[in-house]
């Protein structure tokens, strides 16, 4: 994983700017973190098999991801343990 994606993360899981993560950012780190993705629509849909959770993401019109979409993100690479080792 690189530095981009270890700035997301650490973003992503200061939980400061929830609001100000672009969507295409919350994507790649879900795919570097070994998510597989669907797409149906503006739909985009991650799984991975050892987690329980599905991950359903959409961008805002401004190319942002939606700040309850990042939350639930967050909790679940704390819940997994996701950001260790990265």
């Amino acid at each position: 994983m690189g530095d981009m994606a270890k700035k997301i993360i650490d973003k992503v899981l200061s939980g400061l700017s929830d609001q100000n993560i672009r969507f295409e950012d919350l994507r790649k780190l879900l795919l570097s973190l070994g998510f597989d993705e669907r797409i149906k629509g503006d739909h985009h849909i991650l799984t991975k098999s050892d987690i329980i959770e599905i991950i359903n993401i959409q961008p805002l019109r401004n190319g942002k991801a939606k700040a309850y979409q990042v939350k639930q993100v967050r909790n679940i690479i704390l819940k997994y343990k996701l950001h260790k080792g990265v």
